[in-house]
């Protein structure tokens, strides 16, 4: 059973910054695409950032100039910098991998999630 594992969430200022930690285990982690989604209360579940085993990136707007998906095969790991952060970017944060290696849609794969909160 392939299993995610967030952790690095947590309450920031706005303008601050947190990096996200994902380690993924029981999977060939370099060959698949890593994915950060995000939800916030009373909205559905968007995309954040995703990065392929070929390390294409890609993000969503809101977020392009701040925010950085980056992977360590070595270590079954990818991770979400984020910087200058704002209140709408509080919400649950949740790693996602996906088998097809695509950009634009999450795989099967779910972390349990990890909370960031920015305050104003």
């Amino acid at each position: 059973q392939v299993q995610l594992v967030e952790s690095g969430g947590g309450l920031v200022q706005a303008g601050g910054s947190l990096r996200l930690s994902c380690v993924v285990s029981r999977t060939i982690f370099r060959i698949y695409a890593m994915g950060w989604y995000r939800q916030a209360p009373g909205k559905q579940r968007e995309l954040v950032a995703v990065i392929t085993s070929g390390g294409s990136t890609n993000y969503a707007d809101s977020v392009k100039g701040r925010f950085t998906i980056s992977r360590d095969n070595a270590k079954n790991t990818v991770y979400l910098q984020m910087n200058s952060l704002k209140p709408e970017d509080t919400g649950v944060y949740y790693c996602n991998l996906d088998t097809r290696n695509r950009l634009s849609k999450p795989g099967d794969y779910w972390g349990q999630g990890t909370q960031v909160t920015v305050s104003s």
